[in-house]
């Protein structure tokens, strides 16, 4: 099945990749028994606008992109690699959408090239830098968090100064292709253009920008033809213009009818109310044409619209034509010179309260639920595997408040206490060590094998002193005596 040249949509899961976890080393150096320990990183998902891209046709049928993980920290104090980041190059006018939530997530223009579509995980720590006065070598290095992964939807909506609409071969291509370079494929059959058109209008009042939306008919806003899928190709547009045919011969067609109707497809699409319409009565090379023209031209003005006769074939009215859309489109400018456009940016971590604290349920069953951007971040990077781990993370806990939080909600001893949302989250039953004192609490997460090197320093020092002393007869103890 051949693959279309030109997608404007586009659906696929972006994975950034997870962090490299850190690095739990030791080196082993003279009268340093316990010396230098070590660390690790992660790749992130980035759209960036591509100036030479006119379709989303690269990412056609692709269920995924993913970034790769970061490397784990190394010994000798080494960070581990970092993921190296995947850039997705898209054409200018690219929205993107988390699907699951809805979340407009980056609107990419000329002003706006770049927007992160999925953060890469963190890399954990090494036990280098967890390293402090009562925790001289740690025996645990924090873990790398998990990348974000969402399913995003690509959109192009094409960046055009006017956009014309009109019925099928009304004339939209024919006047893109005689007031610019465009060359569009042009043929007398309904539906020949099948994609939006572009063209690079240049005159001395301005330079804009054309685009055409393809096979509007009524009930495109529902799904009918072609307009459906194309309609929002006008929404960035300063003006509209209307390209009435006036040589159509089907039943049931004028100029005012033709231009009611595709002003109802608009309507029903929403969001073009505030644009500024403009009429190019077409084809009036053709003699009941132009009559048709001049009888329809005073009722279109009287609504208010500028009205100009044009011919695409002798080039009629093509002038005034192109002047009115340079004027309409430099008004436009001055009044919004630039369209702010949203942009993924980087949530703060310690946005609002570090955490918060709710009773759940009831009876034997309750739990005492933890939330917090903090809490849940140092949950993830911490193996429990590892019982140094965890009273390191006990500890962060403890200085976070938590555990006086706690005893201030009426936690007891033994009461389940939850870190994280849903199913997904930390259960551990409350063990509070504040009421303890400082003592107690200071040893959660300490190195105990600083206990056990300090017998054996001691050990080989009295040895030493026992070498060199009067005891001693050619370095072997004297045991005679005398």
């Amino acid at each position: 099945m051949a693959i279309p040249s030109f997608v404007d949509r586009v659906k696929f899961t972006v994975s950034a990749g997870k962090g490299g976890n850190g690095c739990a080393s030791v080196k082993r150096e003279k009268f340093k028994p316990l010396g230098g320990p070590d660390g690790g990183n992660g790749g992130s998902v980035i759209l960036r606008v591509d100036p030479g891209l006119t379709t989303l046709v690269e990412y056609h049928r692709q269920s995924r992109r993913a970034a790769p993980n970061g490397q784990p920290g190394t010994g000798d104090v080494a960070n581990g690699a970092n993921g190296e980041d995947v850039v997705l190059r898209v054409p200018e006018g690219t929205v993107a959408t988390d699907l699951e939530t809805g979340e407009l997530i980056a609107d990419l223009t000329a002003a706006n090239p770049e927007a992160v579509i999925a953060q890469g995980g963190r890399g954990g720590l090494g036990n280098a830098a967890l390293a402090s006065p009562t925790r001289k070598a740690p025996g645990f290095a924090l873990l790398g968090e998990e990348g974000e992964s969402r399913l995003v939807q690509l959109e192009l909506k094409v960046v055009a100064d006017i956009g014309l609409v009109g019925f099928p071969s009304a004339g939209k291509s024919s006047l893109i292709a005689a007031i610019s370079r465009a060359r569009p494929k042009i043929a007398d059959y309904p539906f020949t253009t099948l994609v939006p058109n572009l063209g690079v209008v240049v005159t001395e009042a301005g330079t804009f920008t054309v685009a055409d939306v393809p096979g509007l008919i009524e009930g495109a806003s529902l799904g009918k033809g072609l307009g459906f899928d194309f309609l929002r190709h006008i929404e960035r547009c300063q003006a509209i213009v209307h390209v009435i045919d006036c040589a159509t011969y089907e039943p049931g067609r004028d100029p005012l009818t033709d231009l009611d109707v595709i002003e109802a497809e608009l309507a029903a699409h929403g969001g073009l109310e505030d644009r500024p319409r403009l009429v190019a009565l077409n084809k009036v090379d053709v003699p009941d044409a132009a009559d048709l023209a001049e009888l329809v031209r005073p009722e279109l003005e009287a609504r208010g619209l500028q009205v100009f006769p044009v011919s695409t074939k002798n080039g009629a009215g093509l002038r005034q034509l192109v002047f009115a859309m340079a004027a309409v489109v430099r008004q436009r400018r001055e009044i919004e010179p630039e369209v702010p456009r949203l942009v993924l940016r980087p949530k703060p971590v310690d946005a609002g309260p570090e955490f918060a604290i709710s009773k759940e349920g009831a009876g034997e069953g309750f739990v005492w639920r933890v939330l917090g951007a903090k809490p849940q971040r140092w949950v993830r990077q911490t193996d429990f595997g590892n019982a140094e781990a965890v009273g390191y993370l006990a500890d962060r806990l403890a200085r976070l408040g938590i555990e006086e939080k706690l005893l201030e909600l009426g936690a007891e001893p033994g009461d389940a206490v939850a870190i994280g949302p849903g199913d997904g989250a930390v259960v551990f039953d409350f063990a509070p060590q504040v009421e303890v004192g400082a003592e107690l609490l200071a040893s959660r997460g300490e190195d105990q094998r600083l206990r056990q090197v300090r017998p054996a320093v001691q050990r080989r020092r009295e040895r030493d002193a026992l070498y060199h002393s009067e005891d001693m007869v050619d370095g072997v103890p004297d045991d005679t005596g005398e």
